[in-house]
C-alpha cells in the first residue's frame, strides 16, 4: 500500500526541476562582451545617450546643469483623461507622456535641485516600430525638451550656439 497523501489540487506544489548530471549550467549562453547580452533597458538608455551626446557636444557649457534621467513608465496621469492638456514642461502623446523637463529648484528638504529630463522608456518604445524609429523619436524629444530649457528655439538649438 502507498503512502500517498491527498493534496487539494490548489496547494500542489511544483516539483524543482533537476539537474540529473550534477553539472549546472557550464556558463553564461551570452559572452559579456557580445551586443546581445544588453538588457533592453540599457540598449534604451544607450540611445538615449548617443541622442543626447550630439546636442552635447555643441551646447555643453549651458548644459552642464540638466541632467538626463530615464524612467520605466510616468508617475504622473493627466487630471482629466477626456481632457489631455499638459503643461509646456511634459511632451505627451494624447493622455500619455513621453518626457519631462523638470525645472531646478529647491526640494523638501530645503536643497537645491539640478534641472532634469526625463524621458519614460516603455511609451516612447511603444510608438516606435523599429530602431531607427526610436532613434528619431528620443532625439525629437530631447530637441524639444533641450530647446525649452535653454530657451531658444529648435531650429537654433540644431544649428548650434553660433547661430544666436
Amino acid at each position: 500500500m502507498s503512502k500517498r497523501r491527498a493534496m487539494d489540487p490548489g496547494t500542489r506544489r511544483r516539483r524543482a526541476a533537476r539537474d540529473r548530471r550534477e553539472r549546472g549550467m557550464r556558463g553564461p549562453l551570452v559572452p559579456r562582451s557580445v551586443p546581445a547580452h544588453r538588457t533592453r533597458t540599457q540598449e534604451f538608455d544607450e540611445i538615449v545617450l548617443d541622442a543626447y551626446a550630439e546636442i552635447d557636444a555643441m551646447w555643453h557649457s549651458r548644459l552642464s546643469e540638466l541632467d538626463i534621467a530615464v524612467d520605466d513608465v510616468p508617475g504622473i496621469l493627466p487630471k482629466d483623461a477626456s481632457v489631455t492638456t499638459w503643461p509646456d514642461e511634459i511632451v505627451a502623446e494624447g493622455p500619455i507622456p513621453l518626457a519631462r523637463l523638470i525645472p531646478a529648484g529647491i526640494d523638501r528638504r530645503g536643497d537645491h535641485t539640478r534641472a532634469r529630463l526625463v524621458l519614460f522608456r516603455r511609451p516612447l518604445l511603444k510608438r516606435s516600430k523599429s530602431d531607427a524609429e526610436l532613434i528619431e523619436l528620443v532625439l525629437e524629444i530631447l530637441i524639444h525638451q533641450i530647446a525649452d530649457y535653454l530657451g531658444v528655439t529648435e531650429d537654433i538649438l540644431t544649428e548650434g550656439p553660433d547661430a544666436l
